[in-house]
């Protein structure tokens, strides 16, 4: 399994950007998240979507970014997607997208880090106030 990040930049604070992670090498049955670490901070959760069979996608977000940023998936094309509206100079970080193969464990561990199996090579966002 390979993860490639994409769609990092330098914007504005107020803006927008919209990440990617293209997964190649899977099949199916897989829970993505996104993470992010700061300079001098450990890696944080942002936010997961995972497969929850009857209950379909489910979706969870770090408080920090509730309600400004949204996690989407394409099966079709094995990518997943961190849309970032109303971005702040605190989300500047660079941004790790992660995959967890076969089943789901307990949203509250998707949360972290070693819920995962795969990690991408990460992009980094910068906000300017």
């Amino acid at each position: 399994v390979q993860l490639q990040a994409s769609g990092g930049g330098l914007v504005q604070a107020g803006g927008s950007l919209r990440l990617s992670c293209a997964a190649s090498g899977v099949l199916s049955n897989y829970h993505m998240g996104w993470f992010r670490q700061a300079p001098g901070k450990e890696r944080e959760f942002v936010a997961t979507i995972t497969w929850s069979g009857v209950a379909g996608y489910q979706t969870s977000y770090a408080d920090s970014v509730k309600g400004r940023f949204t996690i989407s998936r394409d099966n079709a094309r094995n990518t997943v997607f961190l849309q970032m509206n109303r971005l702040k100079p605190e989300d500047t970080a660079v941004y790790y997208c992660a995959m967890r193969t076969g089943s789901r464990t307990t949203m509250s561990s998707m949360r972290e880090n070693w819920a995962y199996d795969y990690w991408g090579q990460g992009t980094q966002v910068t906000v300017s106030s």
